[in-house]
């Protein structure tokens, strides 16, 4: 039921009834709804300001764990980099250093990342920063290992041609004598023996009876079969396979020709004295990834420990060499 009211008139001296105009009545129903409004306004603003809404809090919570879970994945792919890092420092250092092949750079390693058609779609997904990082990491990891992988294949057939890989391997004497002062000249500083000045002298000479046989000291093919007017004169390179190359000079006769395949210890020619050489002997080179070594190091197959200590110091004499 509606309420009336009244009020008392000083004026006629009766309570007469209340009547509220229209305007008034408008006046307050506005004011009424400016206030709720103004005041929700103010209510709104500072929920979301201060407390947020259900929605940011929900994101606030995956934002934690998604953090959360990044931390605990980072942590991850660094013990993985880790084992990489070993795996890839025993690749280097150990098994490719018991076979003598060279190491696999880093930049080979990281090639495989460019090469890999799916790591390339997957950085274009990633989208967010820390999605990215990760994203990277793993993809630089899945590169690494599939060079690794190719690399350890590759061990492995070299595990399988070990007897090969041996057996290409510079291990004998040139010339067969059971003298060993028939080194005449070491590997090293040497005076030159037509212009009488101190030269970097590259091999061994082995002085022998012209005539002596010279033998090819691995398997291999020869690579070079020709004469030469002055230095080698007759003169023979093996290429052995394994970045492993030797070279015979001055014989007075070649017996192989160029591209023919050859086993240790077959004869390859005749001790001689041509091109620039002062007597008959062999001049021995061993040359490993292109550059001469000393080949006194490489005569474990014929010789006794003793002979080889004594071979060793005759050959670091300092001497005039033949050629």
């Amino acid at each position: 039921m509606k309420k009336v009211k009244y009020f008392y008139n000083t004026h006629t001296l009766r309570y007469e009834k209340l009547t509220v105009p229209l305007r008034v009545k408008l006046l307050r129903v506005f004011g009424f709804i400016a206030t709720a409004l103004v005041t929700a306004t103010i209510i709104v603003w500072f929920g979301f300001r201060y407390i947020g809404s259900p929605n940011e809090r929900i994101l606030h919570q995956q934002i934690e764990d998604y953090e959360d879970n990044y931390a605990l994945l980072n942590e991850r792919v660094e013990q993985l980099q880790q084992q990489m890092a070993e795996l890839e420092k025993r690749d280097n250092q150990v098994y490719r250093s018991i076979f003598e092949a060279n190491p696999i750079p880093d930049s080979a390693r990281a090639r495989q990342l460019e090469m890999s058609e799916e790591i390339k779609l997957i950085q274009r997904l990633a989208d967010d920063e820390l999605v990215k990082s990760l994203t990277w990491q793993l993809n630089s990891l899945t590169a690494r290992a599939a060079a690794q992988s190719k690399s350890y294949a590759e061990i492995d057939e070299m595990v399988r041609n070990k007897e090969k890989l041996l057996a290409s391997i510079p291990a004998i004497r040139p010339v067969s004598s059971k003298d060993l002062s028939s080194i005449a000249s070491g590997f090293g500083s040497r005076i030159d023996p037509v212009y009488k000045v101190s030269k970097f002298h590259k091999g061994l000479d082995f002085a022998a009876p012209q005539g002596t046989p010279v033998y090819a000291t691995a398997d291999g093919r020869i690579k070079t079969s020709t004469h030469e007017e002055g230095g080698y004169g007759n003169h023979v390179v093996i290429n052995h396979g394994y970045s492993y190359e030797t070279l015979y000079g001055h014989m007075v006769r070649i017996k192989v020709h160029e591209g023919q395949s050859i086993k240790r210890g077959e004869v390859i020619g005749w001790v001689g004295s041509t091109g620039k050489s002062t007597g008959p002997h062999c001049h021995y080179e061993v040359h490993k990834n292109g550059n001469a070594v000393d080949p006194v190091y490489f005569f474990y197959n014929d010789l006794t420990p003793e002979q080889f200590d004594r071979l060793v110091k005759i050959a670091a004499g300092s001497n005039q060499s033949l050629d």
